[in-house]
């Protein structure tokens, strides 16, 4: 009990073969354009050419721009084909990162320029405003995520005699209205935006000091915060960057906050709307519950509400929480859908006229709750019928009772420190980072880069140069886990922890679980020897508890690129922390299976891991024996559990707490419960 372990390859820390560390904030006011181009190669960027085809600019100059561009990029690729992994080299066929060989590098560069050429000839301007409008250097400047010209641009404008506020207002801001056009019909990826939203503060940074102080509101101030119990902010911080950066006053009142914060921030503030954030299925009920808390105060007709976050359904808002909420309260599916709705609230307010889209919006929302009436009348008939045929709920499901059982190669729990970044970053869901954390979406009706191209051009270089920086720095040190093995039994919907790994030794905890209603009936027990089996047999069963987290440093480092205005950096930091724990977790799963081991009566042994895929790909398809049950999902859905959990594992050691709310911290940590049943694979009860 207790014992520690260290990783088998040493500490974390040291650059993968020698490469160093990527430059990814050059030193000063150095543009984002060669940020991602010069060290990252990032050489596709979709509206690059937008701004010369729409200013008419002389040919000889956009050539220019395209030969510099295209020298950035035979940096960077080289650079960042410095910067390889061995999960990379496996997915990039072709790319030998160790290679040494110049001709190979000669012919990658070539191609590598002549596909970026294909790529500038097939760009299409995109007539975001009207077509007879000539657009302002300023414009493109925010548009194409460009802080070249950062000062002379607006300091020429200034010399027209051009107001700053009218800068911010009538040109800058219309810069980000394109940008959030672009994004909304699938031709700008989410990336791209956040660097746009760099340029917008930076350029309104230089311009302040040229602002008269006034009284006046602006355009609207909004009061945001993730609800109580709930650490996840990212989702929160994005709506935050896009009102704040589309000219609305935001206060960001952070994670975990109480409903009487909220209040009185928008009380204090004099805000206009709140907006409350959550990704735990618990946090809609704590939304609901704060709606309600606001009803009873009196306050509803004051303020609107826009509610986001993963657990929550535009159903639920339009059709649940609206009919509860005296005020005005709308879903908010991402953070330019917040921006949306925010126009309208402050149009509303101060007595504009709505405009149409907001009426077909409308019009939709009807509509949706018209269906969803019909689709309710529907389910309950159905459920009435089904009720009346309903047989009764059998005691366990199906499930193979007669599985051999695996030994553990000790009992209790010990802790393990010091794992190589490359052990488990090989586990790295690639499309979950990318496509899911990152939003790198290939553009729609082929108007941009694919997917495919993206992870090549965008997703991968920026992989290796942040594992290579985040490596170097010591923030991948902290990784930890705290694991064990206890005997069980399964009684009835119930997995039964023993103190001894005897039938009839005494009982140390227990979960319950629920059963499904329909379909197999299945329950997270089924898995486990019965407890009447166990004692006939003389042999109890074995489950596999484990907790992983990346620790606190890397949510401190993206929380400092948030609070610097970084804000893809922020993005791709967290998505990159969130996405490591799950590759640890992945990784220390494979562990567990390779340490389980069936024993045959001439001394040989066989392990549970000899069945897994030889594709990492198969990993994240289940293609191995057997599953790990993380709380909160739909088989082990009671978060008062992990308390049992933590008692168990004492990951107090390191450095993970448990909350008030069964949340884990710090917030790239992750918990779950190990099956080696071969018919164990992810179901809802």
């Amino acid at each position: 009990m207790g014992e520690e372990v260290v990783g088998p390859r040493g500490p974390v820390g040291a650059p993968v073969d020698g490469a160093p560390v990527a430059e990814l904030h050059p030193v000063g006011v150095q543009g984002c354009l060669d940020v991602l181009e010069v060290a990252l190669h990032l050489e596709d960027r979709p509206l690059r050419g937008l701004a010369r085809e729409r200013l008419g600019h002389p040919g000889e100059a956009a050539r220019e721009q395209d030969r510099r561009r295209l020298g950035h990029h035979d940096r960077g690729l080289h650079r960042a084909d410095r910067f390889g992994r061995d999960r990379v080299q496996a997915n990039d066929e072709g790319r030998d990162q160790r290679c040494g060989d110049a001709r190979q590098d000669e012919s990658r560069r070539e191609d590598a320029d002549r596909a970026n050429t294909d790529r500038a000839d097939r760009r299409v301007v995109v007539d975001a405003h009207d077509p007879g409008e000539q657009l302002r250097d300023e414009d493109i400047l925010i548009v194409d995520g460009e802080r070249d010209g950062l000062a002379a641009d607006p300091d020429s404008a200034l010399h027209e005699g051009i107001a700053a506020l009218e800068i911010i207002n009538d040109i800058l801001l219309a810069g980000m209205k394109t940008v959030g056009e672009l994004f909304g019909s699938g031709q700008m990826q989410l990336p791209f935006v956040l660097t746009s939203a760099e340029v917008m503060k930076a350029a309104v940074a230089y311009l302040e000091p040229h602002m008269d102080r006034t009284d006046d509101d602006g355009k609207g101030r909004i009061v945001l915060a993730t609800v109580k119990g709930d650490v996840h902010d990212i989702g929160k911080n994005l709506v935050d960057i896009i009102l704040t950066n589309n000219g609305y006053d935001v206060v960001n009142l952070g994670i975990k906050q109480p409903i009487s914060t909220i209040l009185d921030a928008a009380q204090e503030q004099r805000a206009d709307a709140i907006g409350m954030s959550g990704l735990l299925v618990k946090s809609t009920v704590i939304m609901k519950e704060n709606l309600q808390e606001m009803n009873s105060r009196g306050v509803a007709q004051r303020w609107p509400v826009l509610l986001g976050g993963a657990a929550l359904t535009r159903s639920y808002v339009e059709n649940d929480l609206s009919e509860l909420y005296e005020g005005d309260v709308r879903y908010a599916r991402d953070a330019f859908e917040g921006l949306r709705l925010m126009d309208a609230i402050m149009t509303r307010k101060r007595g504009g006229a709505v405009s149409a889209a907001s009426e077909q919006e409308a019009a939709k929302a009807a509509e949706r709750k018209a269906r969803h009436e019909r689709s309710k009348r529907i389910a309950e008939s159905r459920k009435a019928r089904a009720e009346q045929d309903e047989t009764p709920m059998p005691a366990r499901s199906e499930v193979a009772v007669d599985v051999p059982i695996p030994a553990p190669p000790f009992w209790g729990n010990r802790i393990v420190k010091g794992i190589a970044v490359s052990d488990y970053a090989a586990m790295l869901d690639e499309r979950a980072t990318f496509l899911g954390q990152w939003g790198l979406r290939g553009a729609r009706g082929g108007s941009g880069p694919s997917y495919e191209e993206l992870v090549q051009t965008e997703g991968r270089p920026r992989l290796r140069a942040w594992l290579d920086r985040l490596t170097s720095e010591g923030v991948l040190s902290h990784a930890a886990v705290v694991y064990g093995y206890f005997p069980c039994v399964a009684d009835g919907d119930d997995l039964v922890l023993l103190a001894e790994p005897t039938p009839d030794a005494p009982e140390r905890t227990r979960f319950t679980f629920p059963r499904q209603p329909r379909d197999r009936r299945l329950c997270l027990a089924d898995f486990f020897r019965p407890r009447t089996l166990a004692e006939q047999a003389g042999e109890v069963d074995v489950v596999g508890l484990h907790l992983v987290t990346m620790g606190q440093p890397i949510a401190d480092y993206a929380n400092d690129l948030f609070v610097k205005d970084a804000y893809r950096d922020y993005l791709e930091v967290h998505g990159l922390g969130v996405q490591l724990a799950e590759a640890l977790a992945e990784y220390w799963h494979r562990r567990v299976r390779e340490e389980l081991h069936w024993f045959d009566k001439h001394g040989g042994s066989r392990s549970i891991a000899e069945d897994d895929p030889a594709d990492v790909e198969d990993y994240f398809k289940l293609g191995y024996r057997g599953a790990r049950f993380s709380l909160g999902y739909g088989a082990c859905p009671d978060l008062e559990d992990r308390t049992k959990i933590v008692e168990l594992l004492q990951p107090d050691r390191i450095g993970v707490k448990l909350s008030e709310e069964y949340q884990l911290h710090p917030e790239q940590s992750t918990d779950a419960i190990i099956l080696h049943h071969p018919e164990a694979k992810y179901f809802n009860a």
